[in-house]
């Protein structure tokens, strides 16, 4: 399985400093990965440097807990999207789900599709470590309902990461017709894909090179 195309190579660290940005950016180019995924302070900086590349730009809204506004939100993608990022990955209002406020839930990933306005690809992190089955499907429907192009499993930052039940149940409930992205704690080729077949159709990580290598990664998202 040709695994490059699958990976968002990933450094969504605090500290991550240029040079830990712009090596992630050099191995993304290097092995063709689909994206880098990186904090949207950054997107301006990934933007020029991958401008003649077909890596695309990705980054974080909302990012890590989504306990920030939705006009927050909205106001960040396209911020975000006027810097350079071609896919934007926001984290849900989580204790808004927990508390049964589907509609809210809903509006709030509405803002970011609408801010995205089909000019960025829209992923939606439920932070299934936080989550019953039952809330993890019921945030992909609404994700889905309006018109969100992915569903993704954790922020990596959270009491969890990935797992494939948990990825089988998202595709289960999202269809053929929506994307799923694996993240968290998926460091080895085989992990990878596990993921791939329990339905991701992304894998999020900063192990890339060793997974796409066979090398041995360290820890991290």
């Amino acid at each position: 399985m040709n695994l490059n195309k699958y990976i968002d190579h990933t450094i969504l660290k605090a500290d991550a400093a240029q040079d830990d940005v712009q090596k992630i950016i050099d191995e993304a180019i290097k092995y063709d990965f689909a994206s880098v995924c990186i904090n949207p302070t950054w997107v301006a900086y990934a933007a020029e440097k991958l401008q003649n590349s077909d890596v695309k730009v990705c980054t974080v809204i909302g990012f890590p807990l989504g306990a920030t506004t939705s006009e927050v939100k909205a106001y960040e993608t396209k911020d975000a999207i006027k810097n350079g990022a071609d896919e934007v990955d926001m984290v849900i209002n989580i204790g808004a789900l927990k508390s049964g406020h589907y509609k809210k839930v809903g509006s709030d990933i509405k803002a970011v599709v609408d801010a995205a306005d089909k000019d960025a690809l829209v992923k939606v992190i439920i932070e299934t470590s936080l989550l019953t089955d039952e809330e993890k499907v019921k945030a992909c429907e609404l994700a889905k309902q309006v018109g969100a192009d992915f569903v993704k499993t954790s922020t990596g930052f959270s009491t969890g990461g990935a797992t494939t039940a948990d990825v089988a149940l998202m595709r289960k409930t999202v269809g053929s017709d929506m994307g799923v992205k694996a993240s968290g704690g998926i460091h080895t080729k085989e992990e990878a894909e596990a993921m791939i077949q329990a339905g991701a159709t992304r894998i999020g990580t900063s192990a890339g090179v060793a997974i796409v290598t066979g090398e041995k990664a360290s820890s991290g998202y």
